[in-house]
């Protein structure tokens, strides 16, 4: 999830220069227009689609692991806060043994 800010952040860095010197040379015809159009095309729909491919990977995880009923888990992260560990349907941080219910 970190990922995803990181580089929606990244866009919008870049996309604020390059905005600012294209509406000087516009003119500051239509400006909002033009600022929304590329604020949704390089900033917002790129986070969107990254967010919904995170969804589809981690859902497995949500799911099928002992992790996602535990009072340690992050679902936003799928991360285990008590190891600070990234959950897999392969690797369990605990092995279960630090379990607790929600």
């Amino acid at each position: 999830m970190g990922n995803i800010v990181f580089w929606t952040l990244i866009r919008l860095a870049v996309l604020i220069p390059v905005m600012w010197y294209l509406l000087e040379t516009i003119r500051y015809r239509y400006w909002i227009i033009w600022i929304f159009i590329a604020l949704y095309i390089f900033v917002i729909h790129p986070a969107v689609i990254a967010y919904k491919k995170f969804a589809e990977k981690s859902k497995p995880v949500l799911e099928n692991t002992l992790c996602s009923t535990c009072k340690h888990f992050d679902e936003s992260a799928v991360l285990c806060m008590l190891y600070d560990k990234h959950v897999s349907e392969d690797e369990i941080p605990c092995g279960g043994s630090a379990w607790e219910p929600d």
